[in-house]
């Protein structure tokens, strides 16, 4: 249901006149909550500039509701209040700030401001040493006099930790002062003000009408003599290649947020100090060629697609599996099949790589190698095996530098995408790999209390402990072989601590990027082990160690997943059922991999009792077996022990009915049908009904699969 919009003016209409009555109280929060090492001048600014932007915009959402204490438009603008204060600013922030930049309101030049001595200042200076939350909650309940329940709420709905308000009510502040502030004539808006230094205002005057001239000049040049080459000079912002201004992170600032990822990590390794070393990470990221875009892979044909491909000869063999197309094709043993499980059937796109600067520079497909716009933050700076590492993070993407400790040797730039990672998918990052790939460290996240590495392809196999040195650096780690027998394929399992969550522990699969592939899986919705639908469960139980152990040998086909790296695989058994003449039970599963960019790439399989799961169908870039396509229904042809041929259907939890028509009509109640057809292939289309009254077609890799 919609509001009116002269409801939502109202509201705004109400929001601006409490903004303007409680002015002086809003702004005391704002000046108390920002951060003192602002200075007094930036904070007064920030102050005033928080309050005065916390009006809602016109149809925005409520607040959290009720009167003054419950909610309200004071509520709501207290809320926006804090989130503006509560918002990180950095160093450059913090700059810009005491510069009065951005120009938005208030707009102040040639004046240096600050509160009159005594009362807000003196109370600042009492909590200079306390977190921003904490410092919020004070003056919501200590100074605002805010029952403590509601106090709690607004910080809650600022985005504030949960404990602000236990640590706030152990502070210690006068009583007396606090009278001070809650007295009707104080007013904390009211400034004291001198201007800034004049003479050197006028310096930066003349300064800065020398540096336009020189402009002009150089931007006369320019145009006589024409544009320069691509990426001969790419302009960098002054600054952001001094190693001083990296971002660093507290080292306990990942157990006091509720942003769990890469923008956590502090800074760990010997050599973050080192800054020749990270001058030379950053210096090689400014100057190094962007890699060179590879040429578009051909699509090679995988499975044909159910109902719409043409009929071939029917293949020869006992129990052959084939596509939803229903085109018979013998099918080899696991991870030998045309196609790729990541591609839908395309080649996987390898890492680019081009040299620029004596840097070798990789970067996945999708993942833009320009310097950064501002200072990165500092992740990791070490020595590791013989190299100098240094990882950097710049807003999504990872920066992974590498040099050789002693001697000349190559230099290495890996760009990795890292889109809205988190407690799983931000929780390691390779570090450095050995001369012939088959081991590597890598770089654990601070939440991770214990780790181990064990075999995906032995299902009942202990995990074995994994080393860990004190700045979160693995010893070797054994990893899978890109080329030769699939006999082995290590992983790691890892534990969360437990201040982040308890007893958890999931499975990291290494595909030869920079950061490692989280392994999921999600059971039958019937029988033994069902469970409500939900996200995937981590792959650590029995019945997930079983699928993976049958399906680790694909994931090689994953590897440079052309739209910027695989995020994540999970794989979900939909369905089950009896095969016919005697052929057991089988499970109907489809493996998912999900990119980094978004789109995900699926392989659905069918695994009976007896023999290896066999591929059904796939389709490249599809929402299908995800948390927007839970819907599925696949189909295929299968010959029967007894040499029988049979169309085999299956759907996901949601489907109530299957029909089939064309060369073979039926029809059947439930998630699954089995129905007698000919030796010989003929395009067959499977509709399912859906528990809601929609339809679903079968997946195919073209049109199919949608509902």
């Amino acid at each position: 249901m919609s509001t009116s919009p002269r409801f939502r003016s109202t509201a705004v209409e109400q929001a601006e006149a409490v903004l303007v009555e409680q002015y002086p109280r809003l702004v005391r929060l704002a000046y108390l909550t920002l951060p003192d090492s602002l200075g007094r001048h930036g904070r007064v600014l920030l102050a005033h500039r928080a309050v005065q932007r916390a009006l809602p915009r016109r149809g925005g959402a409520a607040g959290p509701g009720g009167p003054e204490g419950s909610g309200g438009a004071l509520a709501e603008v207290r809320v926006r209040v804090l989130r503006g204060c509560l918002a990180p600013a950095g160093r450059t922030g913090a700059a810009l700030a005491r510069a009065g930049w951005p120009p938005v309101p208030p707009f102040v030049w040639g004046l240096r401001l600050w509160p009159p001595a005594g009362g807000i200042e003196e109370v600042a200076r009492m909590l200079a040493g306390e977190p921003a939350p904490v410092r919020a909650a004070f003056v919501l309940h200590r100074v605002d006099g805010l029952p403590e329940e509601t106090a709690a709420r607004l910080l809650g709905a600022a985005g504030a930790p949960a404990d602000a308000m236990a640590r706030a009510l152990a502070l210690g502040v006068g009583e007396t002062l606090l009278r001070e502030l809650r007295r009707p004539e104080f007013d904390a808006s009211v400034v004291s003000t001198r201007p800034t230094d004049l003479l050197r205002r006028r310096r930066r005057v003349r300064a800065g009408w020398a540096a336009a001239a020189a402009l002009a000049v150089a931007a006369g040049a320019l145009a006589v003599v024409g544009p320069a080459r691509p990426h001969a000079s790419r302009p960098v912002a002054v600054g952001v290649l001094d190693p001083a201004r990296l971002e660093r992170v507290p080292a306990q600032a990942w157990a006091d947020t509720a942003r769990v990822d890469f923008t956590a990590w502090p800074a760990r390794g010997g050599r973050t100090t080192d800054r020749a070393l990270l001058g030379r990470a950053l210096g090689a990221w400014s100057s190094a060629s962007p890699p060179h875009a590879p040429a578009p892979p051909q699509p090679t044909p995988g499975p044909p697609a159910v109902g719409r491909a043409t009929p071939r000869p029917a293949a020869v063999g006992r129990a052959a599996l084939v596509s939803a197309a229903l085109v018979p094709a013998a099918v080899g043993r696991a991870g030998s099949g045309a196609g790729s499980l990541g591609s839908g059937g395309r080649p996987g796109v390898a890492p680019v790589a081009a040299v620029g600067g004596g840097v070798v520079v990789r970067a996945a497909p999708g993942v833009d190698t320009d310097p950064p716009r501002r200072a990165p933050q500092l992740l990791y700076a070490g020595d590791s095996d013989g190299r100098a590492v240094v990882l950097l993070l710049d807003g999504d993407r990872v920066v992974r530098y590498a040099e050789a400790v002693t001697g000349r040797g190559a230099r290495e730039l890996d760009f990795a995408r890292t889109d809205e990672a988190g407690v799983t998918t931000a929780a390691a990052l390779t570090l450095v790999r050995s001369p012939d790939g088959g081991r590597a460290r890598y770089l654990l996240a601070p939440w991770i209390a214990a780790a181990g590495t064990r075999d995906l392809l032995r299902a009942g196999e202990d995990t074995k402990p994994l080393a860990l040195a004190a700045d979160g650096v693995t010893a070797p780690v054994e990893v899978p072989r890109s080329a030769g027998a699939c006999a082995a394929w290590p992983v790691l399992e890892v534990t969360s601590s437990a201040r982040i969550v308890e007893k958890h522990s999931f499975v990291l699969a290494d595909l030869g990027t920079l950061t490692p592939v989280h392994l999921t899986y999600t059971p039958l919705p019937d029988g033994p082990g069902a469970a409500a639908a939900r996200q995937p469960r981590e792959a650590t139980g029995a019945a997930a160690r079983a699928a993976w152990a049958a399906t680790a040998c694909r994931l090689p086909e994953m590897r440079g997943m052309r739209d910027g790296g695989v995020r994540a695989v999970n794989i979900w058994e939909f369905a089950s059922s009896e095969l016919p003449d005697g052929g057991g039970r089988a499970v109907w599963s489809c493996t998912r991999t999900s990119s980094w960019a978004g789109p995900g790439d699926v392989l659905v399989r069918l695994s009976p009792a007896a023999g290896p799961p066999q591929d059904v169908a796939r389709a490249p870039d599809t929402a299908a077996c995800g948390r927007f396509g839970q819907h599925l229904l696949a189909g295929t042809r299968w010959r029967s022990p007894a040499g029988r041929w049979y169309l085999l259907a299956a759907g996901s939890r949601e489907v109530t009915g299957i029909t089939a028509s064309g060369a073979v009509r039926a029809e059947a109640r439930g998630r699954t049908l089995a129905a007698p057809a000919g030796p010989e292939a003929a395009a067959v289309e499977l509709t399912g009904r859906l528990a809601g009254g929609g339809r679903v077609t079968a997946l195919d890799g073209g049109g199919g699969g949608r509902d």
